[in-house]
Protein backbone atom coordinates (compact mmCIF):
# COMPACT_ATOMS: atom_id res chain seq x y z
CA UNK A 1 0.00 0.00 0.00
CA UNK A 2 3.21 2.41 0.80
CA UNK A 3 4.44 1.98 -3.05
CA UNK A 4 0.79 3.91 -3.94
CA UNK A 5 1.76 6.89 -1.64
CA UNK A 6 5.32 6.91 -2.56
CA UNK A 7 4.01 6.74 -6.86
CA UNK A 8 1.33 9.19 -7.50
CA UNK A 9 0.38 8.36 -10.63
CA UNK A 10 -0.26 4.73 -9.85
CA UNK A 11 -2.02 5.79 -7.45
CA UNK A 12 -3.95 8.28 -9.69
CA UNK A 13 -4.17 4.60 -12.39
CA UNK A 14 -5.88 2.87 -9.46
CA UNK A 15 -8.37 5.02 -8.52
CA UNK A 16 -9.52 5.68 -12.43
CA UNK A 17 -9.35 1.77 -13.10
CA UNK A 18 -11.62 1.44 -9.56
CA UNK A 19 -13.99 3.93 -11.17
CA UNK A 20 -13.29 6.49 -9.07
CA UNK A 21 -12.96 9.48 -10.99
CA UNK A 22 -14.61 12.29 -8.50
CA UNK A 23 -11.47 11.25 -6.35
CA UNK A 24 -8.65 10.88 -9.17
CA UNK A 25 -9.84 14.15 -10.50
CA UNK A 26 -9.04 15.75 -6.75
CA UNK A 27 -6.07 13.84 -6.20
CA UNK A 28 -5.16 15.05 -9.29
CA UNK A 29 -5.66 18.25 -8.97
CA UNK A 30 -4.00 18.29 -5.24
CA UNK A 31 -0.40 16.65 -7.10
CA UNK A 32 -0.54 18.62 -10.16
CA UNK A 33 1.70 21.50 -9.59
CA UNK A 34 4.69 19.16 -9.22
CA UNK A 35 3.65 17.03 -12.35
CA UNK A 36 3.06 20.01 -14.39
CA UNK A 37 5.81 19.31 -16.95
CA UNK A 38 4.88 15.26 -16.82
CA UNK A 39 3.15 14.35 -20.39
CA UNK A 40 2.14 11.16 -18.88
CA UNK A 41 0.46 12.95 -16.20
CA UNK A 42 -1.23 15.07 -18.11
CA UNK A 43 -2.49 12.57 -20.63
CA UNK A 44 -4.15 10.68 -17.64
CA UNK A 45 -5.89 14.13 -16.12
CA UNK A 46 -7.30 14.23 -19.43
CA UNK A 47 -8.40 10.94 -19.92
CA UNK A 48 -10.07 11.23 -16.46
CA UNK A 49 -12.34 14.31 -17.78
CA UNK A 50 -12.76 12.57 -21.11
CA UNK A 51 -14.10 9.14 -19.05
CA UNK A 52 -16.45 12.10 -17.37
CA UNK A 53 -17.70 13.15 -20.37
CA UNK A 54 -15.79 16.68 -20.14
CA UNK A 55 -13.93 17.42 -22.92
CA UNK A 56 -13.94 21.00 -21.64
CA UNK A 57 -12.09 20.15 -18.79
CA UNK A 58 -9.77 17.30 -21.00
CA UNK A 59 -8.45 19.16 -23.73
CA UNK A 60 -6.10 21.84 -21.75
CA UNK A 61 -4.75 18.07 -20.03
CA UNK A 62 -4.52 16.79 -23.80
CA UNK A 63 -2.50 19.87 -25.29
CA UNK A 64 -0.33 20.46 -22.35
CA UNK A 65 0.81 16.62 -22.89
CA UNK A 66 1.30 17.16 -26.40
CA UNK A 67 3.15 20.17 -26.38
CA UNK A 68 5.14 18.10 -23.62
CA UNK A 69 5.85 15.01 -26.22
CA UNK A 70 4.44 15.80 -30.41
CA UNK A 71 5.13 11.83 -31.00
CA UNK A 72 2.88 10.48 -28.92
CA UNK A 73 -0.03 9.40 -31.24
CA UNK A 74 -2.45 8.06 -28.44
CA UNK A 75 -2.58 11.44 -27.36
CA UNK A 76 -3.47 13.14 -30.75
CA UNK A 77 -5.98 10.38 -31.23
CA UNK A 78 -7.83 11.88 -28.13
CA UNK A 79 -7.23 15.55 -29.06
CA UNK A 80 -8.81 14.52 -31.97
CA UNK A 81 -11.69 12.99 -30.50
CA UNK A 82 -12.10 16.00 -28.32
CA UNK A 83 -12.24 18.43 -31.14
CA UNK A 84 -14.84 16.52 -32.33
CA UNK A 85 -16.92 16.31 -29.62
CA UNK A 86 -16.15 20.03 -29.37
CA UNK A 87 -17.45 20.44 -33.03
CA UNK A 88 -14.19 22.06 -33.67
CA UNK A 89 -13.60 20.48 -37.20
CA UNK A 90 -10.70 22.18 -38.34
CA UNK A 91 -8.25 21.37 -35.04
CA UNK A 92 -9.63 17.83 -35.24
CA UNK A 93 -8.49 18.03 -38.85
CA UNK A 94 -5.06 19.32 -38.07
CA UNK A 95 -4.44 16.25 -35.20
CA UNK A 96 -5.73 14.13 -38.17
CA UNK A 97 -2.52 14.99 -40.48
CA UNK A 98 -0.46 15.23 -37.46
CA UNK A 99 -1.04 11.51 -36.67
CA UNK A 100 -0.50 10.53 -40.32
CA UNK A 101 2.51 12.20 -40.32
CA UNK A 102 3.60 10.11 -37.49
CA UNK A 103 2.66 6.95 -38.44
CA UNK A 104 1.76 6.92 -42.40
CA UNK A 105 0.06 4.01 -42.17
CA UNK A 106 -2.51 4.86 -39.58
CA UNK A 107 -5.62 3.79 -41.70
CA UNK A 108 -8.34 5.13 -39.13
CA UNK A 109 -6.95 8.37 -39.09
CA UNK A 110 -6.32 8.28 -42.87
CA UNK A 111 -10.28 7.30 -43.05
CA UNK A 112 -11.22 10.13 -40.44
CA UNK A 113 -9.34 12.72 -42.11
CA UNK A 114 -10.67 11.88 -45.75
CA UNK A 115 -14.29 11.85 -44.01
CA UNK A 116 -13.54 15.43 -42.69
CA UNK A 117 -11.98 17.45 -45.38
CA UNK A 118 -14.99 16.32 -47.66
CA UNK A 119 -17.70 17.43 -45.59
Amino acid sequence: MIGLFKHPKRRLKKLIKDGEYGEAVAFGKSIESEYSDDSDFMFIMGSIFFIVDDAQKALPYFEKAFQLNNNDVETLTLKTNIHLVLQQKDKAIDCCRRIVTLQPKNSEAQKLLEELENT
